[in-house]
């Protein structure tokens, strides 16, 4: 019962009643404590004058400034600030009004005095009043006892306002317990009556000792590295991490409560930010007109947003998806103000329909990202892998030497390297191909081979997602499969970087960080959910599949890399292929479609790709292996 009254918006005219009383009192208290508790009796005869111009004065600030309209079990720092101003624009205009009052009567209408004290007391009631309030609200909506006690990590300004943020909007269910900081220089003191402590040596200490369930990563700036640590060591001692976003996604430059949110497995992969020659890119890519293949896939679609920011003449975003390329242009529309955008629907296995596009636009530069990438499906349907990834390759390879295109930058995979799949040999015969192309003309042809990306349509990620929201099992091939990760925007900032620096024929490759074995990834995604993996959750192996391999490679093991100016980017050094006994090849390849025998297509492809060989496929008995 209190608590369904507290929850009810107390009527504002109750509340402005109280404050005028809170005036009252003040200035009554003031008049005592000035004297002494004796008020003599001159002073009592003043004090009636004094009276109606005190009250009066704060009744006309009240209903200026509306500091009875918030509602007071949300109080807040700003609702304070508002209350402290009121009032000293009140005590102020007393202060004024007594100058005139003393040259006409001779005497002071309020003590200068009795206004500090007024001043005083009133702001301190007016606030103690809200905190009361709030204090009494929280309390009961949620007692202290059940409260879930956090951490703040980083106790500067960010972690302030993530206080507050708390403070506002989440105050009854959570209690701050500490905040944590790598700055030795700020431990041991307090920020807003909290203690601080040392991240490196007392956050276990304090996560054990007090049964602490959340801890929240309020630091701006922080490395990726030193992220990862404290997101590891909290999943070891079973506590949720939250994270604040970053300020350009506060709303309205203000944090509440509902922006912080869980840790994501993305954030325990992420790594600092990446350099980028800002300059140098926006140099060629400033009023072109750019194509992207695949445009409305998750890596054609992130090259397309980060495209924007180097002012394109006009982006020719081609897909045969037609709902996800219509949803691209409305968010390219929406969230970025961008209409220099065509979206066309076309095959790129279809010549005629691509070349309407080319000789239409007219495009200087190509991001070729369309592809089959499905290693399983594509071993089941080798013909289309053939038909996408080598056949709408070579159209569109083609189509860029015929209409003088600047560069074109294939997207390519690590699974191209000692392929032992039918989709990782397709894209190695398509790196093959754009690299024998590079001397035919003025176009520069150039490869981007990099692994994994997170949260791409298909991925792992998105699937242990799925099954922990179904409640498991998580589903892993192998216990020791492990694979190279990298964010959708990285890869794509890495795909402009390069495209940028090649200068035609090279295949640069991508620093991919550390292999993440999948299974440790499952147990870490079940842990970031707040569950325990083997316990709540099941993981279960279910065997490599067609064409799957235990580890990628990114390099081959007859090539070699060249560094170059960019940290995170490689050239590898590899054989040149001659034109026109590839050209051969490759057209005998695609002829060999029609026939639809997988085993012949196969067979071609290994005979192209002699790295190529087959695991776990029904394709290894056409590997030819030495007795």
């Amino acid at each position: 019962m209190p608590r369904r009254l507290l929850e009810k918006n107390t009527p504002r005219w109750i509340i402005f009643t109280i404050d005028v009383c809170i005036c009252l009192l003040s200035l009554l208290l003031a008049y005592v404590v000035r004297f002494n508790f004796k008020i003599p009796d001159i002073e009592i005869e003043r004090w009636i004058y004094a009276f109606p111009a005190v009250i009066g004065v704060r009744i006309a600030s009240f209903l200026i400034t509306r500091i009875y309209k918030g509602i007071i079990r949300y109080t807040n720092t700003r609702d304070a600030t508002r209350v402290f101003f009121t009032i000293t624009a009140g005590s102020a205009f007393l202060a004024l009004l007594n100058i005139p009052v003393y040259f006409l009567v001779g005497i002071y209408l309020v003590p200068y005095s009795i206004i500090i004290i007024e001043y005083f007391s009133t702001v301190f009631l007016l606030t103690a009043f809200r905190i009361f309030v709030k204090t009494i609200y929280n309390e009961i909506k949620n007692p202290s006892r059940t409260k879930k006690q956090v951490i703040i990590y980083g106790a500067g300004e960010s972690g302030l306002i993530t206080k507050r943020a708390l403070d506002r909007d989440a105050g009854t269910r959570y209690k701050i317990l500490a905040f944590v900081d790598d700055d030795k220089a700020k431990v041991g003191k307090t920020l807003e009556g909290i203690r601080i402590y040392n991240a490196t040596t007392d956050l276990e200490e304090l996560i054990r000792s007090n049964s602490i369930e959340n801890l929240i990563i309020s630091i701006q700036n922080i490395s990726g590295a030193v992220k990862q640590d404290i997101i590891e060591k909290c999943l070891g001692l079973n506590v949720n991490i939250l994270n604040v976003p970053p300020v350009n996604n506060w709303i309205n430059g203000q944090l509440s409560f509902n922006q912080i949110k869980k840790v994501r497995i993305e954030d325990l992969l992420e790594r600092d930010p990446i350099k980028l020659d800002h300059k140098k890119i926006a140099e060629q890519l400033k009023g072109k007109t750019i194509l992207i293949s695949g445009g409305a896939g998750s890596i054609g679609a992130e090259i397309v947003r980060q495209l924007i920011p180097f002012s394109p003449g006009l982006l020719v975003v081609l897909d045969q998806a037609e709902s996800p390329l219509y949803e691209l242009e409305l968010e390219i529309s929406e969230k970025y103000g961008w209409n220099k955008i065509e979206t066309v629907i076309g095959d790129v296995r279809q010549m005629d329909r691509m070349k309407r596009v080319f000789d239409a636009f007219k495009p200087q530069i190509v991001f070729h990202a369309a592809a089959y990438k499905h290693v399983p499906v594509m071993e089941n349907n080798p013909s289309e892998a053939i038909l996408t990834n080598v056949h709408g390759t070579k159209i569109l390879a083609d189509l860029s030497l015929q209409f003088g295109i600047e560069k074109f930058v294939m997207v390519s995979t690590d699974k191209a390297v000692n392929p032992t799949s039918i989709m990782g040999a397709t894209k190695r015969i398509a790196e093959i191909y754009c690299q024998s192309m590079n001397s035919k003309g003025k176009t520069k042809y150039i490869t981007t081979r990099f692994g994994n990306v997170l949260d791409s349509n298909g991925s792992v990620i998105p699937r242990f997602k799925k099954q922990i929201e179904e409640g498991g099992p998580l589903t892993v091939t192998h216990p020791e499969v492990t694979r190279y990760f990298m964010t959708i925007p990285e890869a794509c900032q890495l795909v402009l970087e390069a495209g940028t620096m090649g200068n035609g024929g090279e295949i640069f490759i991508f620093d991919m960080g550390k292999r993440v074995k999948i299974a440790d990834l499952a147990k870490k995604m079940i842990r970031l959910s707040g569950l325990e993996p083997d316990k709540d959750i099941q993981i279960i192996f279910t065997g490599l599949r067609a064409g799957e391999k235990i580890y990628e490679e990114l390099l081959a093991d007859k090539e070699t890399t060249i560094p170059t100016h960019h940290e995170k980017i490689m050239i590898a050094r590899v054989q040149e292929c001659n034109f026109e006994s590839v050209q051969k090849q490759i057209s005998d390849l695609i002829e060999m479609f029609r026939t639809q025998n997988n085993d012949a297509i196969v067979r071609k492809v290994k005979e192209i790709v002699p790295e190529y060989v087959s695991a776990n496929s029904e394709f290894e008995k056409l590997d030819i292996r030495s007795t």
